[in-house]
């Protein structure tokens, strides 16, 4: 039976993690490191298409610098963002793209860009947290992700919401 979400393993040196920036689907769209003057329109975007707790998430990625989150950006707008060592440290999360944006490789492109960082700041392995089933085919596509067996929130980092 597959399971409703479920956190997954990266083995950061066993993938590629350059994305193609150069597809024709992206044309027109910057993916950027925000700095802080850029945090409200990011946190708006993510609190506008998302979720509060993903806003709250997000937010935390702002702590350090640089931000430890990569936006897409068309037209002076935000269209996608990835955010890592929000949720805790070395895992991958949250991510989001606005619905109308989806399929052209952005997600793609955000995931690499986060997770070419973690294994340059040293990270061997990431966990993506709290993958939704719909997007572990993705996951496993995109970076090699593999379920970690046994996961359930109620004995993960996941168990400390409420």
């Amino acid at each position: 039976m597959a399971k409703e979400s479920a956190d997954m393993l990266v083995n950061l040196y066993g993938c590629d993690l350059e994305p193609n920036l150069t597809r024709p689907s992206l044309e027109g769209i910057r993916f950027v490191r925000p700095i802080a003057p850029s945090r409200g329109k990011v946190l708006g975007f993510v609190r506008e298409n998302f979720s509060d707790g993903w806003t709250h998430e997000c937010e935390q990625s702002f702590v350090d610098s640089p931000a430890r989150c990569w936006v897409a950006v068309k037209d002076g707008e935000v269209v996608g963002f990835a955010c890592y060592d929000a949720t805790a440290r070395g895992y991958f999360g949250p991510t989001g793209v606005r619905e109308d944006m989806r399929k052209r490789g952005i997600g793609a492109a955000l995931l690499k860009l986060c997770l070419r960082d973690m294994r340059d700041m040293g990270y061997g392995y990431t966990i993506i947290g709290w993958a939704a089933q719909d997007a572990i085919p993705f996951y496993e596509r995109e970076v090699g992700a593999k379920l970690i067996e046994g996961w359930s929130q109620e004995k993960s980092v996941y168990s400390h919401m409420f």
